[in-house]
């Protein structure tokens, strides 16, 4: 039976999460809509709204839910009122959200309040910072939970949630990564006005509890990078309080060895991660994703604190230059053997399999605690 299934994106991160899943799931006959909102609506970050429209045979709604600079509090109170509007309006058989942002929180709290049948992609982990607060609530709203792994299942269930509820399919966005990128380097050079062959990516995230440091953890990580004579493609942060100091901080780089990109296309960004000779910052795709390629990374700070342990994995304070000059030293080029940890690139096909299982959709929306003992 056909139904139909809203996945609610906010930034370009969780999109690449939850595209897989959508195709999947209009592949196997759903009326599938996404809802784009947050940060795909900021011409600051690149409009990305425009890729999830690139999707075929899917229907897209638009929620403006900020301006720049808008505090967390408020883009919650708008990202529910404009959801609750836009659930009672459409009649979503199943919602779909990812993570631990305002607007999933936001989605999280409609569809509990609406008895409406959602669905928590990548509960469980561990990262630190409010992140994790949020993700965990996201947890107890949800009807629903595929998670990445058998720990965060584990995690899941220690927070009340019942077994049935809990469908271990890996990381979607690794379903990407494990098929050949649909472009070459070339192509990606030239679409982004990339000027250089030997590369590292940076992304720097603000941490929300850290926002009066953010702007010195900038310079120092930047200049650290810069003092390495090395190249980087740095694509920005994302809208958090505090993306502003990180902004002033990129604004200061000599051009002509770091390309700055607001942001990019998930299949060329995949193209560039498997040709970079290293990985810097404090993205989830430096602990997740690198380590599934076997690219080697520095996280820098707190914001993916306990997120994941793998061999290619190094760790760094932003105001540790000789940590960051000896992991660039000792790693420039390196490969690692590909980590399996977060799953083998075939979320997509697990999560439309459960979904064409009557079971999925008989379970009670009220739920109960489920005291694992």
């Amino acid at each position: 039976m056909a139904r139909k299934i809203n996945f609610v994106t906010g930034t370009r991160a969780d999109f690449g999460k939850l595209e897989p899943l959508a195709i999947a799931a209009r592949d196997a006959g759903h009326e599938v809509s996404f809802t784009a909102t947050g940060m795909h609506m900021l011409e600051r970050y690149g409009l990305t709204k425009l890729e999830v429209h690139r999707i075929e045979g899917v229907r897209v709604y638009e929620l403006l839910n900020q301006r720049v600079g808008d505090p967390q509090d408020l883009i919650l109170a708008k990202t529910v009122m404009g959801l609750s509007d836009l659930f009672r309006e459409t009649q979503p058989d199943l919602v779909v959200f990812h993570g631990d942002r305002i607007e999933a929180l936001a989605c999280a709290l409609v569809c509990a309040t609406n008895y409406i049948r959602s669905a928590h992609i990548e509960g469980g982990e561990v990262s630190g910072t409010i992140d994790e607060m949020l993700r965990h609530c996201n947890t107890k709203l949800a009807a629903f939970h595929f998670v990445s792994s058998d720990d965060a299942k584990a995690r899941v269930m220690r927070l009340g949630e019942a077994a049935g509820r809990i469908h271990v399919i890996g990381s979607p966005e690794l379903d990407f990564h494990a098929r050949p990128a649909p472009v070459d380097l070339a192509e990606v050079r030239a679409r982004y006005q990339i000027p250089f062959d030997d590369f590292g990516i940076a992304v720097f995230h603000p941490v929300t509890s850290e926002t009066a440091t953010m702007g010195q953890q900038a310079d120092d990580l930047f200049a650290a990078l810069d003092a390495s004579g090395r190249n980087f493609v740095v694509i920005a942060p994302n809208n958090d309080p505090g993306s502003d100091a990180i902004f002033a901080a990129l604004d200061r780089l000599p051009a002509d060895r770091f390309r700055i990109i607001p942001s990019m296309r998930f299949g060329y960004f995949s193209c560039l991660m498997k040709e970079a000779a290293v990985m810097v910052g404090n993205s989830s795709a430096g602990v997740r994703e690198a380590p599934f390629l076997g690219l080697p990374s520095l996280d820098i700070g707190t914001r993916q604190t306990n997120r994941a342990q793998s061999p290619s994995v190094f760790s760094a304070a932003a105001g540790d230059p000789a940590a960051i000059e000896a992991f660039l030293a000792d790693h420039w080029g390196q490969r690692f053997a590909p980590h399996t940890g977060f799953g083998h690139g075939n979320a997509a096909q697990r999560f439309a399999d459960i979904l064409n299982d009557p079971g999925f959709w008989s379970l009670d929306l009220q739920k109960t605690f489920a005291d694992h003992g």
